[in-house]
């Protein structure tokens, strides 16, 4: 491994590899396609039913999505275990607000960037679901 950071990362093939490996394995097993929006889904279920399970037992909607903790709510969880261990054994982890590139194209506004982050996150949220994916 060279000095330089961008040497420390995965190989793109490697994680691309690694990624379609565990896909087959999810439908060998599962039968099913892995995925997080669904995840999503079923997490506000589970904070909702903090406050009102009688209101979410009577949501026609999770009544086919069931709010739990499943296979599908663990690979989630997983990706962001996943995630760490990779930067930290890469060396490249560190806490930014801002990345360089956004910096360097739009400004230092943190509040420019959490609102546009979370319309984009919206937007990808909605596409996902409207996509039953």
């Amino acid at each position: 491994m060279g000095s330089n950071m961008k040497d420390r990362g995965w190989s793109p093939y490697l994680a691309g590899a690694l990624t379609g490996l565990v896909m087959v394995l999810s439908v060998w097993i599962t039968g099913k396609y892995f995925g997080a929006s669904t995840t999503f889904v079923r997490s506000a279920g589970l904070l909702e039913k903090i406050f009102s399970a009688e209101r979410v037992a009577q949501m026609e909607y999770f009544i086919k999505v069931v709010p739990k903790i499943d296979w599908q709510w663990m690979f989630v969880a997983g990706i962001l275990v996943g995630s760490f261990i990779a930067a930290k054994t890469s060396a490249t982890f560190r806490w930014q607000a801002i990345p360089g590139m956004w910096q360097s194209r739009f400004g230092t506004d943190p509040t420019k960037r959490g609102v546009i982050a979370f319309v984009g996150g919206l937007v990808a949220m909605f596409g996902a679901r409207l996509a039953d994916g």
